[in-house]
């Protein structure tokens, strides 16, 4: 009997075991496809862990769950121990929403947490600083939100692909997985035939009632339609263009940006919008700026055009820019002086910096700077 009984013990803790590593496995599983972004595998890993959590998890009092989930959001304030946040959004469905209520905007709060953090504005007191690395061999582009001088964490790749008389930059959640396809697809920059003129397209629509693009390079499928939830078409969001130099003269690039900024979602005293609030046309939920490139200065002793990047840039290159917003002088707090709400340099020989404030986001800062990448000879 006490052999039966040791056997039965041994069987059960074998399954136990078996378990418990299938669901570590598919525990990491969601950790790597929400690392990758993807908020509808975020959606799927927080439900099944709803449902396979105990109730002591899921049934915890509201009051007690937030107040844990704020302490944790006012600890662990950067990365790599922001994780930690994002941890306590996949323990199941509930968690997660009160994560999401708890968690401000980088426009309030001046942290990343979320993907969709990416397509929000910036901080309004201080800059993001970000990196951008490149691989010459295969064109593709890496930005990350800066912890050192040369390290940081990953936040969107980008890939240039040549199709027939224009490039095209695909941008994206997954170094991985870079193209229009994959759910981790998140917009692209497509150019002209001189390399002067370029477009960024959104994914997603950036306000309700948007409609995508109708000429055929802007699809993301073959099809017009393969799902409801997944638009076949992107969403024109802003325009970059270098002026021709005519003269051939020597100088920097000069750079005009008209954008449709993204709304940051929260009043000025840090609180979600109404539903009415947030369906406005676009002309009202969110910023129509035009951006100009800050004009150098002419050093007569180092024989240069020269910024002040503030000890960010350190090779002097044709790359190198900064664009202003001007502020208007009847808006409350503004002097007519211009803010600087991006800037781009060279600090090695594949290595660069990228700071952005409000009112872009990480997105579109990204793809504005790759623009910069690339021979103009209409331009120089």
């Amino acid at each position: 009997m006490s052999l039966r009984k040791a056997l039965l013990s041994r069987k059960f803790s074998k399954s136990f075991r078996e378990l418990k590593f299938r669901d570590d496995d598919q525990a990491r599983g969601g950790d790597r496809r929400v690392a990758r972004g993807d908020s509808a595998e975020l959606d799927r890993v927080a439900d099944c862990a709803d449902s396979s959590s105990s109730s002591s998890w899921s049934t915890m009092l509201p009051e007690l769950l937030g107040e844990i989930i704020q302490r944790v959001e006012n600890s662990e304030d950067k990365w790599p121990n922001r994780q930690n946040v994002v941890a306590c959004a996949c323990v199941c469905k509930r968690w997660r929403d009160i994560t999401k209520q708890i968690v401000r905007s980088p426009s309030y709060s001046g942290k990343i947490t979320f993907p969709s953090c990416l397509k929000q504005p910036g901080p309004c007191d201080f800059p993001h600083q970000c990196l951008i690395k490149r691989n010459k061999k295969t064109s593709t582009f890496y930005l990350y939100l800066a912890f050192t001088p040369y390290k940081g964490k990953f936040l969107l790749a980008a890939r240039r692909y040549r199709r027939g008389s224009h490039t095209e930059y695909i941008i994206s959640l997954d170094a991985d997985d870079i193209s229009q396809g994959s759910n981790a697809y998140v917009g692209k920059l497509s150019s002209d035939f001189l390399g002067t003129n370029f477009t960024i397209y959104d994914s997603q629509p950036p306000h309700t009632g948007a409609k995508p693009a109708s000429s055929r390079s802007t699809r993301r499928f073959a099809s017009k339609q393969i799902s409801p939830q997944v638009p076949a078409g992107n969403f024109e969001v802003g325009q970059v263009s270098y002026k021709f130099n005519l003269l051939k003269s020597r100088g920097p690039r000069r750079m005009v940006c008209p954008l449709n900024c993204p709304a940051s979602g929260e009043t000025a005293i840090g609180k979600p919008l109404e539903k009415s609030e947030m369906k406005k046309p676009e002309s009202t939920s969110s910023g129509y700026t035009v951006l100009r490139n800050k004009a150098p200065r002419w050093h007569d002793q180092l024989q240069c055009w020269c910024l002040n990047f503030h000890g960010r840039v350190t090779v002097a290159s044709v790359k190198n820019f900064q664009l202003v917003a001007t502020v208007d002088p009847s808006q409350p707090g503004g002097k007519g002086d211009e803010e600087t709400v991006l800037q781009f340099g060279k600090v090695g020989d594949d290595t660069f910096t990228m700071d952005y404030r409000q009112p872009l986001s990480a997105f579109q800062a990204f793809a504005i700077c790759l623009t910069s990448f690339g021979t103009k000879l209409a331009c120089e």
